[in-house]
């Protein structure tokens, strides 16, 4: 019975990500229909930055006399009470706003914040988020103020609030329009959904991510950070970068595993077989066990062709 009940849950949570408006977090997670239970909290990282945790993606805030820069801005629904939390910072009135990539559960309040920010992201967010049935699903397009006013290919930097807030695209990972924010003084990175801390990652095929490709950047990312830098994952507690090293580690390992089991054997036989129970703390409520070794079959699969 319990089975039948995780499955149940499973794929309901897996139809909410599909259509790009709900985050199912594990620690983060609050019910849709639960909204007025939702609680935005706010908490330092270092330097000029802050984190906001809620219902979707955590959203960075650099506070200082130029103002607010916020990262990522979770579901239009929560959008008073971020407003509410970013004006004890200072500002309701963000001068810039970043989307680290097009899902909803990070660019739903575009709309909103649209009309007093800034917003900036990788061009390939712009144009996901301006075309209808984007990523292989039902998508209605934002409206001109909730998208981008400035893209770019490879990469920008804003000086702001005393600091290089350096904005790094890394393709192929989570999605095709990933970008990872630097916050060079304050010595805070966020990653958005290149990091889902301590959980199996959700990487997005029918939007241009990849397992192989997340790997890679997770790999990139670790030489380039500083070492005693903190990390703000897309999901999950502020963390470290011995963290982000467990959290690759992990991605390289279950993949050796699932395509070494691919040479001959099935997806549902990989399946039944599961992964080595040291991985079992990894499975949540939407990339369970069995998602993450379909996510890895699908993904090798679709790159061999």
């Amino acid at each position: 019975m319990r089975k039948i009940l995780f499955s149940i849950v499973a794929l309901v949570s897996c139809v909410s990500l599909v259509s790009a408006h709900t985050s199912l977090i594990k620690g983060n997670h609050v019910p849709a229909n639960n909204q007025q239970d939702v609680v935005i909290k706010t908490e330092k990282v270092a330097g000029n930055v802050y984190v906001l945790f809620g219902q979707g993606g955590n959203i960075g805030v650099s506070v200082g006399k130029d103002g607010i820069l916020m990262i990522d801005d979770q579901f239009e629904r929560f959008a008073d009470k971020i407003k509410a939390a970013l004006k004890e910072l200072g500002s309701d009135k963000p001068r810039f706003l970043f989307n680290t990539h097009w899902h909803g559960d990070h660019t739903g309040s575009n709309t909103v914040f649209g009309a007093d920010s800034i917003i900036i992201a990788h061009q390939n967010v712009r144009t996901r988020l301006s075309t209808p049935n984007s990523g292989g699903r039902e998508f209605k397009p934002l409206a001109p103020v909730g998208l981008p006013m400035i893209t770019y290919d490879k990469g920008l930097s804003v000086h702001f609030n005393g600091e290089e807030v350096r904005a790094v695209h890394y393709p192929g990972g989570h999605t095709d329009g990933d970008t990872v924010l630097f916050f060079t003084t304050s010595n805070v990175v966020h990653l958005g959904d290149n990091f889902f801390a301590g959980r199996f990652p959700f990487v997005d095929i029918n939007s241009g991510g990849s397992v192989e490709g997340l790997a890679k950047n997770i790999a990139d990312l670790i030489k380039t950070i500083p070492s005693d830098a903190k990390l703000i994952p897309g999901h999950g507690p502020v963390s470290t970068v011995n963290d982000l090293k467990i959290y690759h580690q992990t991605i390289v390992e279950t993949t050796s595993i699932v395509r070494e089991k691919m040479k001959t054997k099935s997806l549902e036989d990989i399946k039944k077989e599961g992964l080595p129970e040291k991985y079992k703390s990894w499975s949540w409520n939407f990339i369970n066990t069995d998602r993450w070794i379909e996510t890895i079959y699908n993904s090798y699969s679709t790159a061999k062709k």
